[in-house]
């Protein structure tokens, strides 16, 4: 039997809960280090916070450890079978108001086991949406950056996320919240080594990145690429290939070692099942490994034009015009292969 501290709640019978003292001290403490990156490397745990979140969480079969709310009606729109599995105690709104990073709080918070990509349940429907289109992230130093590209990825169907080492940590409360649930709809690797991230692609997977350096103007330069749109010399310049150059020869790269690849507008033809696009961080750009990588699979690289005299488009806009773009060449490279098939 349940400890005479704790008590069953009424609006779902089969939950007992425990009721937490006003102010109490120590819990506004494991809330407060549940945000921190080294709680969560150190412990395996994630804070979330929300409804929404939380109940994507859940139905992933992301594993709760302790639930805070403020009224017994936050647990009935929460599927009881999951939650049973945690502890659940009960504090005052303004103690949550006190944790919350939210402009709103909604009453909820949650400390889970961290997800592990391998053992989630995502969404059949977006299992069924899933496309050969990768997403690699490279110095995405920004949480609201950060999140906005993941929640694009699951809007165009990635199959996955890759985070390179130098990205914000996904789990970060502002990256959480930037993504709107995409945590929990598609599978996140973070943390890698570029010596890792072959190994987390498809076989024969061409790698394309994001440049914002427009190759008819930078003819010779061997400047890294910042970020994923640029203004050509002339509204009508067009992009010229510059000469692709295998890594492991130094003669066939830039002065700085830096891999020479074919350059073309986002909207010709390069999505070729399976693909996968770099996106750069618009403070430190892509790094010379993203570089080295395309070229080792005859990658390219990928020119948004924008008006002269715009600076270079934000990651996040980059990262979706990319990927929707990328999406569109793969479902209609599908739909040309369909219609073959049908002709007798």
């Amino acid at each position: 039997p349940p400890p005479a501290a704790v008590e069953r709640s009424a609006a779902a019978p089969g939950l007992w809960y425990e009721k937490a003292a006003p102010g109490d001290r120590r819990l506004g403490k494991v809330v407060t280090l549940a945000k921190s990156k080294k709680f969560r490397d150190n412990h395996g745990k994630v804070l979330l916070e929300g409804h929404r979140l939380i109940k994507d969480a859940l139905q992933a079969g992301a594993v709760p450890q302790t639930l805070f709310f403020s009224t017994v009606g936050h647990l009935k729109l929460l599927p009881e079978a999951e939650i049973k599995r945690a502890s659940l105690v009960k504090v005052k709104f303004e103690d949550i108001k006190t944790w919350s990073d939210l402009v709103t709080p909604q009453g909820l918070l949650g400390i889970f086991s961290k997800p592990d990509p391998a053992k989630m349940s995502y969404p059949a429907a977006q299992l069924a949406s899933s496309l050969p289109l990768l997403l690699i992230c490279d110095n995405i130093r920004d949480p609201g950056n950060l999140g906005t590209i993941l929640r694009s990825a699951a809007g165009a169907g990635c199959e996955k996320v890759l985070l390179t080492k130098g990205c914000v940590d996904p789990w970060e409360p502002k990256v959480l919240r930037a993504g709107m649930g995409a945590h929990f709809r598609l599978p996140i690797i973070s943390n890698l080594d570029w010596e890792s991230v072959p190994t987390n692609l498809p076989a024969g997977t061409q790698v394309c990145v994001a440049d914002n350096n427009d190759p008819s103007a930078a003819a010779g330069t061997t400047a890294v690429p910042r970020g994923a749109g640029s203004a050509p010399a002339s509204p009508k310049a067009p992009v010229k290939p510059s000469p692709k150059a295998a890594p492991e020869h130094q003669d066939e790269e830039g002065a700085a070692g830096i891999p020479e690849l074919p350059a073309q507008h986002y909207y010709e033809d390069w999505a070729r099942a399976p693909a996968a696009v770099v996106i750069g961080g618009e403070t430190h750009g892509l790094s010379v490994a993203a570089l080295r990588l395309a070229a080792s699979t005859g990658g390219k690289r990928l020119l948004i034009p924008v008006v002269p005299g715009v600076d270079s488009l934000n990651s996040a806009i980059a990262a979706g015009i990319l990927l929707f773009e990328g999406k569109r060449q793969l479902l209609w490279r599908h739909k040309q292969e369909d219609d073959r098939q049908k002709v007798p």
